[in-house]
Formats: C-alpha cells, sequence, structure tokens
C-alpha cells in the first residue's frame, strides 16, 4: 500500500517547477498540472513577439525535465475548483485527491473589466499569444505597404498600454526594428511614418523601479524615437481609434495590452480571502489563511509583511524563494519539525530598452547603459532552463548583435483546409 503523501502542484511557472524539481525523488507522490506541456520563461515573450527568438527557445517540456523522476507525475488540464473539505480538486480530465495543494497558477492580463479592451487588444502572457502578437506585427507590415493613404496612419500607429518592463521593453524592440531592420525587409516604404507609442497611467515609466531607472529608461525610449506619454490613461477601443480619458483618440489597428495583471483564483476557497489584484491571502508560511494543509506561491499569492503590506511584487525572484523555503517547510511538517517564516531577500531588478540600453537596480548600487544591458543577458541566459535553450538564444543574440537582423520574421497563417 502506497503511504507516500499526496502533492499536487497547480501550475508549472516559476513556482511551481522549481518546487516539483525540488521535491523530485523524495518521500511525497506529486503531481503536477498545468494548461501547457512546457515551461515558459516570460521574461522574454516579448523576443518572441518581435522576431528575435523562436518560442521553442524559451519553452522547455515539462516531461523532459522529470525523465528520470520517481515520484512526479504531470497532467495537461485546467483545474475547475477546489473543494477544501473534501481535499479534492475537480479538473477538465477528472477528480484527483490530495493531502497538501499547493496553488502556483500565477496571474493573467487584467483588462480592468473592459471588454473592448479584452477583446480587441493584444496581450502577452503566453508563449502563443506572442506568436500571435507576431503575426500581427508582421502582417501589419504587410498590410501598410499596399494601403490606401486613408487607412496607413492606423496601420502604422503601434501603440503599447502600460510602462513596465513588458511594455518597455517591447517598445524598444519596435523601435529597433523600426531602425534596423524594417528599411531592409520593406526599401521602398518610407518607415520614417510609423508611430511607436507607449501610454503609461502614472507619472514614470518602470513605476516599480527606481527613480534613477525611470528616468533612464524613458530617455533611452525617447532617444530610440518612442513618444512616451505618461500621466494618461485609455478609456476605450473598438479595433480602429483607441480614445484616452482626455477625449484624445488615436488610430491604429495594434494595441498591445501591458497595463496590468490579476491573480487566476480557482473557485472553492473563502471568497474573503480574495484581496488587492485578486491575489489568495497567505500567513508567512505561504499556507492559505485559514487551511492547513492549502499553501499559495508567487503572483497568486498575497503576504503581507512589514515591507510588503500589500503583498510582495509580482516577479520571478518572489516566485523562486517562496517555492524554495516551502519545500523545506513541507519536509519539516513530515518531520514534525518547527516552520521557517519566509522573508524575501530582493536581489534587484533590471530592465533592458534596446542595444547597450538597460537599467540596474541592485541592492546597494543603480546604473545603466551597456554595462545594465550585458549584465540582464547574463541573468536571463542563467535563468533559461537547459543548456541548449541557453546556448540557441546566446547565437541568436550574437547574431542579432552583429547584424542588426535575425531571420525569424516569417509569417504562417491559419490553414484552412479545402472541402
Amino acid at each position: 500500500m502506497n503511504t507516500k503523501p499526496k502533492l499536487i502542484i497547480i501550475g508549472a511557472g516559476f513556482a511551481g517547477l522549481k518546487l516539483a524539481r525540488e521535491l523530485n525523488n523524495t518521500e511525497f507522490e506529486i503531481l503536477l498540472i498545468d494548461k501547457f506541456n512546457h515551461h515558459q520563461f516570460q521574461p522574454l515573450f516579448y523576443q518572441v513577439a518581435t522576431a528575435g527568438l523562436e518560442p521553442s527557445a524559451i519553452s522547455f517540456p515539462l516531461r523532459s525535465i522529470f525523465h528520470h523522476s520517481k515520484n512526479v507525475r504531470i497532467r495537461l488540464a485546467e483545474v475547475k475548483n477546489i473543494f477544501p473539505s473534501q481535499n479534492k480538486i475537480e479538473t477538465a480530465i477528472g477528480d484527483f485527491d490530495f493531502d497538501y495543494l499547493v496553488i502556483a497558477n500565477g496571474a493573467d492580463t487584467n483588462f480592468f473589466g473592459n471588454k473592448n479592451l479584452e477583446s480587441l487588444t493584444i496581450p502577452m502572457k503566453s508563449t502563443s499569444e506572442a506568436l500571435q502578437l507576431r503575426y500581427r506585427i508582421l502582417q501589419n507590415f504587410e498590410n501598410a505597404v499596399s494601403a490606401s493613404p486613408e487607412n496607413l496612419e492606423a496601420l502604422m500607429n503601434f501603440v503599447i498600454v502600460g510602462g513596465g518592463p513588458t511594455g518597455v521593453e517591447l517598445a524598444g524592440a519596435l523601435a529597433e526594428m523600426k531602425k534596423h531592420v524594417l528599411p531592409k525587409d520593406f526599401s521602398d516604404f518610407d518607415f520614417s511614418r510609423m508611430k511607436i507609442l507607449l501610454i503609461e497611467g502614472s507619472g514614470q515609466t518602470l513605476n516599480s523601479m527606481s527613480d534613477h531607472a525611470s528616468t533612464a529608461s524613458q530617455k533611452y525610449l525617447e532617444q530610440l524615437g518612442v513618444q512616451v506619454m505618461v500621466n494618461t490613461r485609455v478609456k476605450d477601443y473598438d479595433g480602429e481609434n483607441i480614445v484616452l480619458e482626455s477625449g484624445e483618440r488615436i488610430k491604429t489597428k495594434v494595441v498591445i495590452w501591458a497595463a496590468g495583471i490579476t491573480g487566476n483564483v480557482i473557485d472553492g476557497l473563502n471568497a474573503e480571502l480574495i484581496v488587492r489584484g485578486n491575489r489568495i491571502k497567505v500567513d508567512r508560511y505561504n499556507r492559505v489563511d485559514g487551511y492547513s494543509n492549502i499553501f499559495a506561491l508567487g503572483d497568486i499569492a498575497s503576504m503581507a509583511t512589514e515591507k510588503y503590506s500589500n503583498g510582495h511584487p509580482q516577479v520571478a525572484n518572489v516566485a523562486l524563494e517562496q517555492a524554495g523555503l516551502l519545500c523545506k517547510n513541507l519536509k519539516n511538517i513530515l518531520s514534525n519539525k518547527p516552520l521557517i517564516e519566509f522573508e524575501y531577500k530582493d536581489k534587484g531588478s533590471l530592465a533592458t530598452v534596446g542595444k547597450h540600453k538597460a537599467v540596474a537596480d541592485l541592492p546597494y548600487i543603480k546604473f545603466k547603459g551597456w554595462l545594465a544591458w550585458y549584465v540582464w543577458m547574463g541573468l536571463h541566459l542563467l535563468l533559461l532552463m537547459g543548456m541548449k535553450n541557453r546556448l540557441i538564444v546566446f547565437i541568436d543574440w550574437a547574431i542579432a548583435y552583429f547584424t542588426n537582423n535575425s531571420a525569424l520574421r516569417l509569417i504562417f497563417k491559419p490553414f484552412a483546409k479545402r472541402s
């Protein structure tokens, strides 16, 4: 009879995958559930979207990671409900029992209740969404070269909503495409008519970083020709015009939404535990309040501490540190040892805007420029999973560095079977 405690991990992002790997071949029987069969490296989605990297370079098959595992099973499914009193979850492929449950399914794009923005703008929270964005961007250029004068403005205005790291990095990548790549691809077209607009609701870009980083990032973007609009909020979008709260209308066919995230809360938990940002309230051990055997990690978890009264930043480092500590605490539970409280050790933040243009906020130093850019590249190479992926990304980056070009601008249209 199998007496191993059953641990279910929902989500194979940074936190869920880290926990499963740390507990690989241990005393737990682990079921790892995700909607995708691969781990996705979110910080580089924007490079997939702008044809700098292939999706396979930043994705890693989950089953390959656990080839030699004796205790980790993987199922592709969406979790529909949690039944805490029965220690059971409901999924699209059936129900599963657990002794311990870890919710690490992250967050999704927040459209703040606007259905038009949700249906007509382009988010970038998965590899598939990044690929759809790549298709839209490349097809948009093809449409522009043969467009009538009255339709050209909307095709040549690219609007990015949200001045956080995703928006800033995407705007910078598009600006470099405009400068180095597109004039070669379309030598008979005037790309001076192309506008890249970055709209940010607060007073500065990279609002979560230092004033030094925010100021430098906006300066870099403006040097690249990006029109930065701070203290500006979007009211609506109809597929042809984006409407600002001021009443101003901007013609555009492409609106990329990077303005916020909201937790992927699963039905079944006490509704009073869902707090700001649609996150689940947890204690200092990442244990969901009111439950002894249910935990939440990463973007979905809201842990109030003296330093982070509204929860920790929704970044990879927090997810990885929480998963590492929960691994120890789960082992402590089995051996009747005291649990260890979580305390976030902030290793700093980085963001890149373009070639030799990046900003770094490290614990004891802040810097920008080419050094920050090299540090950003080195760190992201280290965080990528698998030596093959690191090598592929390094080669692609090296080619792009010396040629200001890539060979990935391929348009694959949906295939319609002939009747």
